[in-house]
This record gives structure tokens, C-alpha cells and sequence, in this order.
């Protein structure tokens, strides 16, 4: 299919071929009819993307710190990659849209196919002939009469009824409206349905004529005329509400509300407009200001939009849903009128036009610029690249599953280091992220789809780099497909995946590796091969600096992620149990609440051969120190390693001292290194199943330490030796 995408290196646009997305849960597939395309959000991200890194710098000093912060951490080439990563991946542009639903996903029961919607939300409604969106994000447009094309408008829309609400602009007021751009527009027309008297305000004559013509009570382009305009049709009391709808660093509007708006008025930000205000009037007039969050309640809220999890209407009127669906009912209605308001439109085809016209020098002249699809029947969820890979006798050929950061910053450049490895297909959920690793890393093809992996005869293993809930599950499918398995930890999130994986690794006599990285980093092999010539019990201790989560991060979210302690403990519950070579036996788990999502948390562990252990994962430290230290103590040494970049190894009053100080390895090359050989050759498998069995059960005790309060013992790192199949 055809989407409209944004470098966010150069800034630059293309219509690029992807696949088209697969429904997901709580989601409906729409084949989108027509896209709106926002001139003041859109060309506003366009030209910062389009600036260059030092420009970039500027606008947002606090990614630069951020960076600054990293460089000191982990090393100027680790920040650097991470960097490069996060700007190689495309933008996909659009956040409003409508069409016909295509598929319903598991959870949707008041959609059905072929009913016609209205889409919100960026990333989500994107300028694409497929859509993959949000129940939360959808309104079904109530009439025949209702065309596709005054449905797209339904965001923006729904920004200027949630802008009216938030004013609290009744019948009969006198409102002054700044700002007759499109969303002015918009605003005016709601304004004039709800019964209010509108007097408005632009630079460009044309957008006050138009204004002029759809219902405004008195429109000027002269900000004096305005202040007299506001006191004539108000009684010389001043507008009851004002709603800035300019987009503009400046101030001016803001503190021109101040000045036409009478005593005690609401004045309402809807637009992105500069928000110094002069107190002396705001103070007299006891002004109360707002600012007008996007469509209404439930945005930027994960829960509300991504899981559907509706506000009761008896506490929430009016959510974006509604207010969405409050829009779409005016145009039923024939309370809105959009025909004037549309100017421009493009096919999908041409839609690099639509952006040189909103960001040229005659960009005022459009107000409402269309993008239109055709019908399109065939869903492509497989594109075939070409690819400059040769063959290699014997090597392994991977499908990858998973387009997220991790995998793209670490995971592929590990793999790709290897030169019996081919990559041979990758599958994500986002088309567009598909395309760019496949393009970037030389994927043969990209998919939306899983079965294209699994059933692809002549790849021989599969990559899992998705979310954490979905690991097991691609597990037990890659295993029956015959495949052999790199799984990104974790392993899984429940005993009871962890018994169905072991059912699975036990049937299907294929190697299974799970990305522990760390016991396979230089350093921490450096501390093994130490600690075995030093001998006897050990008493070891792991800090990490983990930092806190965004509350909404999918990690904390116990459905995908799993929270922290099964998404990220597990790494360092496996790297103390290689340091001690012996499994642990028994855990108990004490923690300290810092939020409602992040814990701090003290683990204290047992090994079979008498090594005592403890982890301290803390969430309340300073991230610009160091995130990981290593200490182990006993046979007469002492070793210490601090952030994969400084190791100290003492014995006898003498210490041996490695530094790295340009980047870190935790290990993911050698891991993959070894994966690879052992497929090859027909070895063992690099990491003991038992030994990853062990390390997830213990991580699975640990959560169930900090519920009961009490020491957990762990029931299968024996029995899992059962589970080791004779690989072929």
C-alpha cells in the first residue's frame, strides 16, 4: 500500500510502498477514503525535522542533555548509535482521517465491517490507503449524507468542540475568536451551532471574508477595529469568552484576549501560540486563562485510547470519542458546512504536492488540503526487496519479528556483524518501521504479517524482539514451525508459558536461546575466568540504576510488558547465577514504593552451591550515573565492574584494571557469535536451557516474594533438565 512518510533525519517526504498493517486487539482495520492534512500541526513537525542537528539542538535542549547524559554513561559510540538510530526512523504523517472498516479486532463488537468511521490520533490515522486504529479513536459517521471527505475533518473538528467546551461559551455570548485558519474556521462554525455571537479576527482578508460569509457576527483584520468591534456587540462589557485559534511564537494574542475580554472572562489557548502574559490586565480583570488539550478527555492517555478503557459518561460527558462523534452529528445535522473550507486536493500519489503547497510561500491560501485513496481490494502484507546479500553455503537465514528500538539500535547490528547470517524477512506491526529496517539492514522482504515468517521454507531461525507478552506465544509457534529460536528476553511472563515452552522446546529438537547478553560481555567473561582461578563460594552484588519509567510506559504495563522485575531483572538474576556457576534455589524480594509504577527493590538470592547473591534494582537514583556495578567478593579476591566500561580484578594486593572508554559491550555479538556457531556446527546451545529455565523461574519467584512477603523456593531448575531434548 501507499503511505506518506517523513525522514526525521533531512526532514525530507516520500510515498512509500509498505505492507499494510494486520488488525490488532481492541483495534479496527480501515481502508481510508480521504485524509486531512493539517497545516498548522503538520507543517509545524515538518520543519523540525527538516533542521539540522545543530538547529534540532536548540528547539529541545532536553534531548541534549539527554545525549549528554548517555555519552558520560555508556560512551560517546554507544550515545552516538542510539542517536543515529532514533533518526533513521521515518515519521509516519496524519491524525485525521475516515473511511470503511474492513476487519474488527478480538474485543470490538459495536463495529462491524463495512461500517463507515471516522479516524483520530497520530500514528494511528495516518495519510495511508490502510489504517490500523484504536476503538477509542473511531467514530462511526452517523448518516448517508455525511460524505468521507467532511469526515476527515472529524479531529480537528473535535479540537474546536473540546476548544468551546473548555471556554464554557453558552447561548446568546459575545466570543472572540483570534485565529480564522482552518481550525478558526472550524471554531466559528461550532461556535455559531451552539448560538453564540462571534466576532473574529485575521491578518489575511481572504480567511476574514470567508468567516464573514459562514456566520461571523463581525470579522476585521485590524487588531484596533477588533478591540472596538468587542465592545460594540457586548454592551461595552467586553467578549464573555475568548479562543485563540493563531499559531504563533508570539505572545500578542494571548495578551490581545486580555484586553477585548470583560471582567472575569475565560480566554482559551487552542492554537500553539506563545504564553507570556502580561499580568497587570489578566490581574485586574481576574482573566482565567486555559490551555485546550488537543480533542478532549482520553488524550495522551494510554489506557483510555490504546486499551479502551472508557470514562463512565456519568463522570466524563464528553471524552474526544464523543466529541468526535458530537461533530460528525453538527455535519449530519447540516450545522457545519465544510465545501468552502476545502480547497486542495491530492491523490495519495501526488501527496508530496499537498506539502509543498502548506509549507511555500503561499501556504495561507489553503485551508483545508485533502488527501484521496482510491478503493483499493488487495491488502499487500509482503514487500519484496532487492537486496545486495550474497549467499552463503550453510549460513542461517533469519525472519525477525520486531521493529522497535532495541532491535534496531542493538540487536540487528549484532546479528549483521556475522557473516554466516542472513537476514532474510522482518515482521512488525508498523509497515512503514517494517520498511525502514528492512531497507536500511537488507532484509529479502518485509511483512506485516507472522505466518510470512513461519511458513517461509527456507528460513531456518526466527528472531523474537516484540513486546514481552507476546514472547511466548511466538516462541511456541517459531518452535512448531521447526525453526530455531532467538528470543529477546524475557523468556515469558508466567509459569504457566514457561511449562508450554518447555512441552515445545521438548518436541521440537531446535536450539532455543534467550538474549541474556551479559554473560557473554568481555568483561564479565574477563570476571569469570578470575573468579574460577580464585575458587571457593562467593558473595556477589549487582546495582542497577535503572531510573524511572514514564507512568504509561508499556513495561509498567502488566499486559505487555510485565513490569520491570519479569522485563529487566531476569538479565541480572541469569549474569549473577554464570558469575557463581550454580543455579539459584531460593529468592525473597523486599521493595520501596516510589510511584504507583516504580518500585525500588533489594533481592536477595541462594545458589545450589551455597553463593550468596543480592540485586538491587532501584527507580529513584539520578540517571546521568552509572547504571550498572558488579561487586563479588570471596577466594581471596576481589572484583569490581562498573558499566561494562571499567573493570578492577584484586588478588593478593595486586589489581588488574581493563577500561573501555569509548563504548560498552554487554555482549550482544558474542551471544549472537555463539548462537550462530552452535547452529552451524551442531554444538550445545551457548546457553544451558536449564540454566534459562532457572533464571526465569527465579525471576518469576521474585514477584512472588514481594506478594507474600516471604522467601520463595524454586521448584524447576532440576526438573528442567528433563526438558532437554536431543537437538538435530
Amino acid at each position: 500500500m501507499k503511505q506518506v512518510l517523513q525522514s526525521a533525519r533531512t526532514g525530507e517526504f516520500e510515498v512509500a510502498d509498505v505492507p499494510a498493517p494486520a488488525v490488532l486487539p481492541g483495534s479496527v482495520l480501515v481502508r481510508i477514503a480521504a485524509s486531512l492534512v493539517s497545516a498548522g500541526t503538520e507543517r509545524a513537525a515538518s520543519e523540525f525535522a527538516a533542521k539540522n542537528l545543530l538547529q534540532k539542538a536548540r528547539l529541545r535542549p532536553d534531548l541534549v542533555r539527554e545525549v549528554f547524559n548517555k555519552v558520560r554513561r555508556d560512551g560517546l559510540l554507544t550515545a552516538a548509535s542510539a542517536v543515529r538510530g532514533r533518526l533513521d526512523q521515518p515519521n509516519a504523517l496524519g491524525y485525521s482521517s475516515s473511511g470503511t472498516v474492513l476487519e474488527v479486532g478480538e474485543g470490538i463488537s459495536d463495529l462491524k465491517p463495512g461500517d463507515r468511521v471516522a479516524c483520530a490520533g497520530a500514528g494511528f490515522a495516518v495519510h495511508a490507503e490502510f489504517a490500523c486504529v484504536p476503538r477509542m479513536l473511531v467514530a462511526r459517521i452517523p448518516s448517508a449524507n455525511v460524505n468521507f471527505e467532511s469526515a476527515a475533518f472529524t479531529t480537528l473538528g473535535a479540537v474546536a468542540i473540546h476548544g468551546v467546551r473548555t471556554a464554557e461559551a453558552k447561548l446568546g455570548e459575545a466570543v472572540a475568536l483570534i485565529g480564522l485558519g482552518l481550525l478558526g474556521q472550524l471554531t466559528l462554525q461550532v461556535l455559531v451551532a451552539a448560538g453564540c455571537r462571534v466576532i473574529g479576527l485575521d491578518l489575511h482578508p481572504e480567511r476574514a471574508q470567508l468567516a464573514a460569509k459562514m456566520g461571523a457576527l463581525a470579522v476585521t483584520t485590524s487588531e484596533a477595529e477588533f478591540r472596538d468591534l468587542c465592545l460594540r456587540h457586548s454592551g461595552g462589557h467586553g467578549a464573555d469568552c475568548v479562543l485563540i485559534a493563531a499559531e504563533t511564537a508570539s505572545s500578542g494574542p494571548v495578551n490581545l484576549a486580555s484586553d477585548v475580554a470583560r471582567d472575569r472572562a475565560i480566554v482559551v489557548a487552542l492554537g500553539t501560540v506563545g504564553m507570556e502574559l502580561q499580568r497587570k490586565l489578566y490581574y485586574e480583570k481576574e482573566l482565567d486563562f486555559r490551555v485546550s488539550r488537543s480533542y478532549g478527555p482520553g488524550r495522551y492517555d494510554a489506557a483510555f485510547e490504546q486499551k479502551g478503557r472508557d470514562y463512565p459518561i456519568g463522570h466524563v460527558r464528553w471524552t474526544e470519542t464523543r466529541n468526535m462523534e458530537a461533530f460528525l452529528q453538527l455535519l449530519s445535522d447540516g450545522k457545519i458546512n465544510l465545501d468552502p473550507l476545502i480547497t486542495h486536493r491530492f491523490p495519495v500519489e501526488d501527496a508530496l504536492a499537498a506539502y509543498d503547497l502548506i509549507s511555500g510561500t503561499n501556504a495561507t491560501s489553503s485551508l483545508g488540503v485533502l488527501i484521496q485513496y482510491k478503493a483499493e481490494e488487495i491488502m499487500p502484507r509482503r514487500l519484496e526487496l532487492v537486496t545486495s546479500a550474497q549467499a552463503i553455503t550453510g549460513q542461517i537465514r533469519v525472519g525477525l519479528l520486531g521493529a522497535g528500538n532495541f532491535a534496531r539500535g542493538i540487536l540487528i547490528p549484532a546479528i549483521q556483524k556475522d557473516r554466516k547470517t542472513q537476514l532474510a524477512g522482518i515482521c512488525a506491526t508498523s509497515g512503514p518501521r517494517a520498511r525502514s529496517l528492512a531497507t536500511k539492514f537488507d532484509f529479502e522482504f518485509c511483512t506485516t504479517a507472522e505466518d510470512e515468517i513461519y511458513s517461509d521454507s527456507s528460513i531456518n531461525t526466527v528472531v523474537i524482539a516484540t513486546r514481552h507478552h507476546l514472547h511466548a506465544r511466538q516462541i511456541v509457534r517459531a518452535l512448531e514451525a521447526g525453526k530455531h529460536v532467538f528470543c529477546e528476553k524475557p523468556l515469558c511472563l508466567t509459569e504457566l508459558e514457561l511449562k508450554e515452552i518447555q512441552t515445545a522446546y521438548a518436541r521440537a529438537g531446535r536450539h532455543l536461546v534467550v538474549g541474556f547478553n551479559r554473560r557473554f560481555a568481555p568483561m564479565i567473561q574477563r570476571m569469570k575466568q578470575f573468579l574460577h582461578q580464585a575458587g571457593g563460594l562467593f558473595v556477589l552484588h549487582y546495582r542497577i540504576n535503572a531510573g524511572s519509567l514514564p507512568a504509561d510506559h508499556w513495561i509498567n504495563d502488566a499486559e505487555q510488558g510485565g513490569g520491570r522485575i519479569l522485563g529487566e531483572v531476569c538479565h541480572f538474576v541469569d549474569c549473577l547465577s554464570f558469575l557463581a556457576d550454580s543455579p539459584p534455589i531460593s529468592v525473597r524480594a523486599r521493595s520501596l514504593a516510589i510511584s504507583n509504577d516504580d518500585h525500588d527493590v533489594v533481592v536477595s538470592l541462594e545458589f545450589t552451591n551455597g553463593s550468596l547473591g543480592t540485586i538491587s534494582y532501584v527507580c529513584s537514583g539520578d540517571r546521568a550515573y552509572s547504571k550498572e556495578r558488579i561487586e563479588v567478593f570471596g577466594g581471596g579476591c576481589a572484583v569490581v565492574l562498573d558499566d561494562y566500561r571499567s573493570l578492577d580484578l584484586i588478588r593478593h594486593g595486586e589489581k588488574q584494571a581493563v577500561r573501555s572508554r569509548l563504548r560498552q559491550d554487554k555482549g550482544h555479538t558474542a551471544e549472537w557469535r555463539a548462537f550462530s556457531e552452535c547452529i552451524r556446527n551442531g554444538g550445545p546451545a551457548p546457553i544451558p536451557f536449564e540454566e534459562i529455565v532457572a533464571s526465569t523461574e527465579a525471576t518469576i519467584r521474585i514477584v512472588d516474594s514481594l506478594r507474600s512477603g516471604r522467601t520463595e523456593r524454586l521448584t524447576g531448575s532440576r526438573s528442567a533438565q528433563l526438558y532437554t531434548p536431543l537437538l538435530s
